[in-house]
């Protein structure tokens, strides 16, 4: 037999670098993960480790080039947003890659902003929620500023899947993914970079523009291979299911953030949404996607650990915990839902509930969740709003919660409510961007696996 074709996908988060090999029916056939420690800036902030990044992955390239059972056709990278990695003509990073954690200076941001608009009509036309240094493109701003002789000597901005991307081909590019993760440097009525980019001159930082799809040539160890421009990895996540399904829906991804997902809504951002932490992304295919965040995943684990200590429970007890409908109907008698008339997103009301009204834990337990469903009910409605969407598919860590899924069922009855499963989502999507550039076969429809959860009980289909 000869050897296996595969893509090579360089999937980048904050804390684990994974490098993953596709066959041609999207299985994985090798995978292996790093973990780099953190270093500081000159400021004493911690921040990626750029050079172990990169000697990994060349490291990591020639380990599985030297695989003589795989032949590797074509390359692309996903990683995190609002990262930027500044190159001289060399191609030599000139500073450290800031942390987008790092606190923004008060006076360059109220110089901006006194310059350019406010932050609401900033964030109105860049469909970008203020967010400081998460606004990558203030990143720039920034060391334009702060550090001007450093900044004379950028020749491209790039944000890392680019980054990346480049080591490989030496070639500098931005892709629209990039653009649109809450950069403020986009607008989006306008299809351009916003007016206060081309005013400070910083668009000349920039590479040329491509998709999201686009490939480039390189030759790697006496091999020519297609590489990827990479891509932003929540983009890359909603990819397979672009590919999978033609009905309108809506991609409920659930981790730290919940982040509702409408690619069928190209209508603008209203400053209600903005002010309810509604944004827009880019899909590789260059279209917007109207998004809303909920802190759910970070808030149910914080009110888990106190349910647990103070009923002495084991904590991982409650994510294999089952839908009561029993107490649920105890806890609608005893805490009826409140209509949410404003629209807008509150906190999740379960962190200034008294525990010692509970009988249980597990009565508390499913009060929490309905506390959270109530928000996301209002989070997710955000870019409902006149969309012809009849589907939420529902990944991430809330996908095998079936309290979660039950309730969610309840909050949208209208709606027909899937938990999706497939593994490795952000790489399959990397790799489904480049598909005609390395793969003979036809895209697969077959590559998430649905539960449908009804107003009385989960089916599988």
């Amino acid at each position: 037999m000869g050897a296996t074709p595969v893509i090579a996908v360089f999937d980048v988060g904050k804390t684990n670098k994974k490098l993953f090999l596709f066959d041609e029916h999207y299985k994985i056939v090798y995978e292996k993960s790093a973990r780099f420690n953190e270093i500081t800036d000159e400021d004493g902030d911690p921040c990626e480790n750029l050079e172990s990044l990169r000697q990994s992955v060349f490291n990591s390239m020639r380990e599985v080039f030297n695989l003589k059972e795989f032949d590797i056709k074509a390359v692309n990278f996903s990683t995190y947003g609002a990262s930027f990695v500044y190159i001289d003509d060399k191609g030599e990073a000139l500073t450290p890659l800031y942390n987008y954690l790092k606190a923004y200076p008060e006076d360059i941001k109220e110089h901006f902003y006194q310059t350019y608009g406010s932050e609401e009509e900033i964030a109105m036309q860049t469909a970008s929620p203020a967010l400081a240094s998460l606004n990558s493109g203030l990143q720039v701003y920034r060391l334009k500023n702060q550090q001007p002789e450093v900044y004379k000597h950028v020749k491209f901005a790039l944000h890392l899947p680019q980054y990346l991307s480049y080591l490989l081909t030496g070639k500098a590019f931005t892709d629209m993914t990039s653009i649109g993760c809450h950069t403020a440097l986009w607008n989006f009525a306008n299809n351009d970079y916003h007016h206060w980019v081309h005013q400070e001159g910083i668009k000349e930082k920039f590479a040329p523009i491509v998709p999201g799809d686009e490939v480039m040539t390189a030759n790697f160890e006496e091999k020519t291979l297609q590489v990827g421009v990479g891509l932003h990895d929540s983009s890359a996540a909603l990819i397979p299911y672009l590919v999978n399904f033609h009905e309108p829906f809506v991609l409920l991804s659930t981790g730290t953030w919940s982040i509702s997902l409408n690619p069928v809504d190209h209508t603008p951002l209203t400053a209600d949404e903005l002010k309810n932490d509604c944004l827009n992304y880019i899909q590789y295919k260059g279209l917007p996607v109207k998004a809303s965040r909920l802190f759910a995943g970070y808030e149910y684990e914080q009110q888990v650990k106190r349910i647990g200590e103070y009923f002495g429970q084991n904590t991982a007890s409650y994510k294999r915990a089952e839908f009561d409908a029993s107490i649920i109907a105890l806890l609608e008698k005893k805490y009826p839902a409140q209509e949410n008339h404003s629209a807008n997103v509150e906190p999740i009301a379960f962190g200034g509930r008294d525990l010692t009204e509970f009988t249980n834990d597990m009565e508390a337990y499913h009060q929490l969740m309905r506390d959270i469903i109530q928000q996301q009910k209002a989070s997710t409605s955000l870019i409902l709003k006149g969309a012809p969407v009849k589907r939420i598919f529902v990944d991430g860590g809330f996908s095998k919660n079936p309290v979660f899924m039950q309730l969610l069922a309840s909050a949208f009855p209208e709606m027909e409510i899937f938990a999706a499963s497939m593994a490795q989502a952000t790489a399959v999507g990397t790799a489904l961007a480049i598909h005609n550039a390395w793969n003979s076969k036809p895209q697969p429809t077959d590559l998430i696996e649905l539960k449908y959860y009804s107003l009385k009980h989960p089916t599988m289909i």
